[in-house]
């Protein structure tokens, strides 16, 4: 079983810039950069830890080919593995900022995987977020590309050292 695998969808091109940054941060080769549009929920088993990400877009969703990877593989059995979630957003969109990454994250809790990676998102002004799950503390890592650009390499660099000691 490998170490790290990284599942994200992306439509503009941010997540998945996000998820090479991470890939690079973490060591994770290539091969284990996986664009949820063209694989299957089964191989997120291949992996100790899964890192799963998407943007958020309308009134909170998550992107479209990641909610199907999603819905395929709420019915895997991951005990043993871990999962962390990352997402891109717009804190402009005040009232759904990453709310992607909170949606992952309970969608995935019933398969049995540990869930890591949790994030402060101090420097970021929004209102509300289905990824908050205590008062200051989020699902995963928050990313926005938009108006944020400068933070997301710190951001990015902290969140990867916390999961790797997780």
């Amino acid at each position: 079983m490998k170490k790290y695998g990284i599942f994200y969808a992306s439509s503009t091109g941010r997540t998945a810039e996000a998820a090479r940054a991470i890939a690079k941060a973490l060591g994770v080769a290539e091969a284990d950069l996986h664009n949820v549009a063209s694989t299957g929920p089964a191989a997120l088993g291949d992996y100790e830890v899964a890192i799963l990400g998407s943007p958020t877009y309308a009134a909170g969703d998550m992107q479209a080919y990641m909610s199907d990877f999603i819905d395929g593989a709420q019915a895997l059995d991951l005990q043993g593995h871990k999962l962390a979630f990352f997402g891109t957003g717009d804190d402009t969109m005040a009232r759904t900022f990453c709310s992607a990454v909170g949606d992952m994250a309970r969608a995935m809790s019933h398969t049995g995987a540990v869930q890591i990676g949790e994030f402060d998102a101090r420097g970021y002004v929004f209102d509300d977020s289905a990824a908050e799950i205590a008062p200051g503390v989020y699902a995963g890592l928050l990313l926005d590309y938009v108006n944020h650009p400068e933070m997301s390499e710190a951001r990015i660099k902290a969140w990867t050292e916390k999961i790797a000691t997780e």
